[in-house]
């Protein structure tokens, strides 16, 4: 059979059985090992979470084996009910990773799931980033075939493209061969869901975990012999037909070519990655143009439907629901300069100060913008306007930088859970990830973080 000839859930599956560490570059493991830092960092900073404690009360009550660790807790659970509750602290904060591919957050729907599977079958550390770079390329490669319209339908991406990215991930870790690859994105494509009505909810980082717990489950299923369909993406009725989207010949021609991992972006600012160009254009108008808040008159903010679709609340009342507000990210970001955590609690989003400003922003859709680029306006009481534009996801910076963005932002999300020195210790191993035997030694250090323990040894 050809490769023109083939379907494309096979060639992916291809695709995942055949690449090996060989093909893939230094440069590129030292992304994945950003990437996985970065995780860490906002995984460890969202364990408290009322939310997590629901999960982890419905864990304890259905029980199972002790087989992997619950990040930030002296526990083990079983290995899915790990991937969901991992999964879903690291995606409370909303202060992960993006990729413009995959249409959402990537490393949400893989670290956990390949980190539970690794740590229970004691899997190395370079076996552990080649299938999180193999799951984020499938991922990646199904978002662009999916498009636009799969987002705009209402689905949550990174819930609906997550399950196959974790179930390839996975398999690759599994070792699964092409055809039980193949049911393993049939039994995790069948499961795909997650709407974005729910943004602004406990629901929505339940998606990143429940993502994750269900493709480690399709992955271990299908290499015991679990069947399904074998051209679920292609297929009559299958993914693309039913959630959006259609087979891209020059995108599959693509694969192996080059690595999604080099286009993450990852957030500086703990709120919808919709926020954050608005939110940029703003802060440059303020700071080049020095201009005193108290003579604003007027910030009108020109963004997309799918900026607005994600992150459009116009009236926040719960910290939660700020991260998807652009008018209260602005406002915060302009008055408060601070838009780390700490910057979304309830008493910060009702704060009269910040809904006195509120008032003065305005964000219009823009039928020229298609993805998270805005255009800002501001207009001061005597009549004078200046102009921005951001647009945060074409803007990412070189390898070097990124390295050290993430690890300044992990130390600062890590020190109220752990000591300063402990949390150094944990980002020196990872900076030798790929020569770590046993991936038990990173589940290890995160087991029992001195939580809420500040301390600067």
């Amino acid at each position: 059979m050809t490769e023109m000839a083939m379907g494309m859930t096979r060639r992916l599956a291809e695709f995942i059985v055949n690449t090996n560490d060989s093909k893939i570059t230094p440069e590129i493991y030292e992304h994945a090992k950003t990437a996985f830092l970065d995780w860490l960092g906002v995984t460890i900073a969202g364990k408290d979470d009322p939310m997590i404690e629901r999960l982890m009360a419905y864990a304890n009550a259905m029980g199972g084996n002790p087989q992997a660790t619950i990040i930030g807790y002296d526990m083990k659970m079983s290995v899915d009910q790990a991937a969901l509750i991992n999964g879903t602290s690291s995606h409370v904060l909303d202060y992960d990773d993006t990729l413009v591919s995959f249409l959402g957050h990537p490393s949400v729907t893989l670290f956990p799931s390949l980190l539970a599977l690794s740590e229970w079958h004691g899997k190395n550390g370079r076996d552990f980033l080649t299938a999180y770079l193999v799951g984020l390329q499938i991922g990646g490669t199904i978002g662009v075939c999916a498009g636009l319209d799969h987002y705009m339908a209402g689905w949550h991406a990174t819930s609906t493209l997550g399950h196959l990215a974790s179930a390839a991930g996975c398999a690759k870790l599994l070792a699964l061969n092409v055809k039980e690859t193949q049911n393993a994105l049939g039994i995790a494509a069948t499961q795909s869901s997650g709407l974005k009505r729910v943004f602004g909810t406990m629901c929505k980082p339940f998606h990143a975990g429940r993502s994750s717990q269900a493709g480690l489950m399709s992955a271990i299923l299908a290499g015991n012999g679990f069947t399904s369909a074998e051209d679920i993406l292609e297929g009559p009725q299958g993914f693309f037909q039913v959630l959006k989207g259609k087979v891209n010949e020059d995108v599959l021609g693509l694969l192996g070519l080059g690595w999604d991992v080099v286009n993450i972006s990852q957030k500086y600012h703990a709120s919808c990655h919709a926020t954050h160009s608005p939110l940029e254009a703003a802060l440059e108008i303020i700071h080049s143009e020095k201009i005193p808040l108290e003579t604003i008159n007027k910030i009108t903010i020109r963004s997309s439907k799918m900026a607005l679709d994600a992150a459009g609340k116009e009236t926040p009342s719960t910290g939660l629901e700020g991260k998807f507000s652009i008018p209260y990210c602005v406002a915060n970001a302009l008055l408060r300069g601070e838009t780390g955590t700490q910057a979304f609690t309830d008493e910060k989003v009702n704060q009269s100060e910040i809904k006195a400003l509120m008032q003065k922003i305005k964000v219009v859709l823009d039928p020229g913008k298609t993805a998270l680029e805005a255009h800002v306006d501001v207009e001061t009481k005597e009549g004078r306007k200046y102009s921005g534009f951001s647009d945060i996801l074409q803007q990412i910076p070189p390898l070097s930088i990124k390295k050290d963005r993430v690890g300044k932002k992990f130390i600062d999300l890590c020190e109220s859970y752990l000591s300063r020195k402990k949390a150094e210790q944990i980002f020196q191993k990872v900076q030798t990830l790929e020569k770590i035997n046993n991936m038990k030694q990173i589940a290890e250090e995160l087991s029992s973080p001195e939580s809420r323990r500040k301390s600067h040894e």
